[in-house]
């Protein structure tokens, strides 16, 4: 059943669904939208902690982890409770990947150093974000869907390419008739742009 408002997932998919239609450009965001995350979790991870809390000490592979609850925890707490609210089930999946990128971000971090780290970052993010306007520009042939919506495209798109993979190879959804409603949604937008499109051109 839809929710109202934030949490309308049907709403929200059908956005994302309309700017990512050919299956190519799917393909490039399912591989480059979580490492996108990573990284920006990675840089946020040499944040200073919040309210000067110290660091809870860990040990992963044999090494010693700190983590600290910064920026970059407070980010992945974020992510992880909405993706709960908007479906409990891939929701959990996703709010743990969430949680999991901010543990192995906390243990890269804490390896590489801040000097070396924002190198990998930035190399990172250009690769992937270059990737990703590749799929817009050559392939889905539509400007991405942050130019239209900055923060459903930023704090919804992992948990949309989690959601779409787990359509496309397990026949997953959230509640029954949710794939059909939506892709009637994402049909009626898609033509709406082409209609807007065509009465730009005349």
């Amino acid at each position: 059943m839809a929710k109202p408002g934030l949490l309308d997932l049907e709403k929200h998919f059908a956005f994302y669904g309309a700017y990512h239609s050919n299956p190519v450009n799917v393909a490039i965001h399912m591989v480059f939208v979580w490492p996108i995350l990573f990284t920006a979790l990675l840089l946020l991870c040499y944040a200073p902690p919040l309210f000067g809390l110290p660091p809870i000490e860990l040990s992963l592979f044999g090494h010693g982890l700190a983590l600290f609850l910064n920026v970059g925890c407070l980010l992945a707490l974020v992510y992880a409770a909405f993706y709960v609210f908007l479906d409990p089930r891939a929701g959990s999946l996703a709010a743990l990947l969430c949680l999991m990128c901010w543990v192995a971000a906390s243990f890269v971090a804490g390896r590489l150093g801040f000097s070396l780290a924002w190198k990998v970052v930035l190399g990172a993010q250009i690769v992937c974000w270059t990737g990703q306007f590749i799929g817009h520009g050559v392939f889905e042939k539509r400007a991405p869907a942050l130019l239209d919506n900055l923060v459903q495209a930023f704090l919804m798109a992992p948990f949309f390419v989690l959601l779409e993979a787990l359509q496309t190879f397990f026949g997953y959804e959230p509640y029954p008739g949710f794939c059909a409603t939506v892709e009637a949604k994402i049909d009626a937008q898609v033509s709406e742009w082409k209609d807007k499109q065509e009465k730009l051109i005349t």
